[in-house]
């Protein structure tokens, strides 16, 4: 693209307080797959069946690996700031009294994201691990239905995480935040 042709683009940025006008006054329908990046609402790929059985199988795996030690939230809300409000496919949190039902979590609610991808590879791993780390969360797990294979990032700074490690999902892995805990991801692929 041309610079001038750049330089007559305009992105309209929004809040997250706009992103809820919005679907409050119908310009985004109850139904919309999309999520709030930088300002931006993205829309989001519709699940297919492997995708949706992957997020199914881990969420049931963590509930019963933490033992109510925590609040296990699938395709949910967490709020980062007011340009940011992604819905990561599973997010360990803190528990808090009412269930997070007077706000969303806040990165420092946050002890672990997880992105189940598939067709979303690229962007779950370049934008979205990238703004986790930005925010400070202590781990993300990645999930790549087509490699077959669990990435862990950890190590949160402003360029992005500074530790990445395969890991086996053929012993349980543990939970972050949470001494002594495991899950245990056999039969996860």
């Amino acid at each position: 693209m041309s610079s001038l042709a750049e330089d007559l683009i305009h992105r309209h940025r929004y809040t997250v307080d706009d992103y809820y006008r919005m679907a409050e006054s119908g310009i985004l329908s109850p139904d919309a797959r999309v999520e709030l990046i930088e300002g931006e609402i993205i829309d989001m790929p519709p699940i297919g069946a492997p995708h949706a059985s992957a997020v199914n199988r881990l969420h049931q795996q963590l509930l019963d690996a933490v033992h109510g030690q925590v609040i296990v939230r699938g395709q949910s809300p967490v709020r980062l700031d007011s340009r940011n409000e992604p819905e990561p496919d599973i997010a360990l949190v803190r528990n808090r009294s009412g269930h997070y039902r007077d706000r969303h979590p806040s990165p420092t609610d946050v002890l672990l994201l997880v992105e189940v991808a598939d067709s979303s590879l690229r962007y779950d791993r370049d934008v979205k691990m990238a703004l986790y780390a930005r925010f400070g969360i202590p781990e993300t797990w990645l999930i790549n239905l087509a490699d077959a294979t669990l990435t862990a990032f950890r190590a949160p700074g402003a360029e992005g995480y500074a530790m990445a490690e395969l890991l086996a999902t053929d012993r349980p892995i543990p939970l972050p935040g949470l001494e002594g805990l495991s899950v245990d991801l056999a039969g996860l692929f």
